[in-house]
């Protein structure tokens, strides 16, 4: 699968990029975020990037300019000093420019806005250009969403009454690895991945521990993974042993409220709507204060992307978005269950995972 961009893709990019930083009153975007650089060049590392209508310029320390050269797409690469060095060598190739900049470092907005005549920082052109992906991207995601349905068959091969969610996690880990996924690095938290059993399921942002797996368990498992930049994310809830027939009702509720969301998701309605459809089916159940957290929210680049699927969303939803699905009950010390696809937005939703969504009770 070629998963490097066109020219002609990356033109189309920059080209949408610029659209949005125009809104702004601003000629140049300077990317320094790597995910943001990844998408208006095609190089993921250590550097700066400059667009404007004559293309695109990284600024790179020495060690890194050999693979941005090699790695970019119809780039400039500019090698310069490392910190301060590379400040510098950015305010002589945009001086007396309009620029919108994704980095919200005080110090470093300060430095650009004493040489420059207008210094704008927000990611808003990034996020918005970022939202509707483009066939290579979702060729990319429909890759990871693959992986991560293998290894919730691993699951069932592997998981086990007296395993600890630690070495389930070892497994899970390993195998990712091998077929290149990789964790996120996400900020809030200090595992790759969620594996959260019996009381500890109650936690939707659980932290993975050496707590062992006992019979009546429900196992929350969400795999949030990268490969080649991307990140699909899905959760599947697993039995184990004799669960309570409490348990069986909830699943069945959440499977349904999933099912409601996933049949109102196409281009052109309310993201709130979609919310909508899950929340009204676990609160007309009488569990609506146990879904704790937002429908879903969109995937790329980054875990957590617009739009976002809450009651308060103002977004709509467009033509090959990508985004997920997850309504939950969360009871508190007892259990959770939470079921989540990543779905490209079409007039029929394209789930990305095909692994079951009926209860498998191990």
């Amino acid at each position: 699968m070629e998963t490097r961009p066109s020219l002609r893709l990356m033109q189309s990019r920059r080209k949408n990029l610029l659209k949005f930083c125009n809104k702004l009153e601003c000629d140049i975007l300077v990317a320094f975020e790597p995910e943001n650089l990844f998408y208006m060049t095609g190089f993921w590392g250590e550097a700066i990037g400059i667009l404007d209508k004559s293309g695109a310029t990284i600024i790179a320390p020495e060690l890194e300019v050999g693979r941005a050269k090699e790695e970019s797409v119809n780039c400039k690469v500019i090698k310069s000093e490392r910190g301060k060095g590379s400040i510098s060598t950015l305010i002589g190739a945009i001086k007396g420019r309009k620029i919108c900049t994704d980095t919200n470092n005080y110090d470093m907005v300060q430095s650009l806005k004493k040489s420059l005549p207008r210094v704008k920082s927000t990611t808003e052109p990034f996020y918005q250009a970022r939202q509707v992906k483009d066939h290579n991207e979702i060729a990319i995601l429909k890759k990871c969403s693959s992986i991560l349905d293998e290894m919730y068959e691993l699951c069932v091969d592997e998981m086990k009454i007296g395993m600890s969610e630690m070495e389930l996690q070892t497994i899970l880990m390993s195998y990712a690895m091998e077929r290149g996924a990789f964790a996120t690095g996400y900020k809030s938290t200090l595992q790759p991945l969620i594996i959260a059993g019996g009381p500890n399921s109650a936690l939707p942002h659980a932290q993975v521990t050496e707590r062992r797996f006992e019979n009546g368990d429900m196992v929350v498992v969400d795999l949030t993974l990268r490969h080649k930049g991307y990140v699909s994310d899905a959760t599947r809830t697993f039995g184990l042993g004799t669960i309570s027939p409490e348990a069986k009702k909830v699943y069945g509720i959440v499977k349904e409220s999933q099912e409601a969301g996933l049949g109102a998701v196409r281009p052109g309605v309310s993201c709130k709507s979609v919310d909508d459809a899950c929340r009204k089916i676990i609160a007309k159940r009488g569990y609506g204060k146990y879904f704790i957290h937002s429908t879903g929210h969109g995937i790329g680049l980054e875990v957590h992307e617009l739009p976002n699927l809450g009651p308060s969303s103002q977004a709509m939803l467009s033509k090959n978005m990508a985004i997920t699905v997850e309504p939950g009950i969360y009871l508190p010390k007892k259990f959770g269950v939470r079921i989540e696809d990543s779905v490209i937005v079409g007039r029929k939703p394209d789930v990305m995972h095909k692994f079951t969504k009926e209860l498998i009770v191990i």
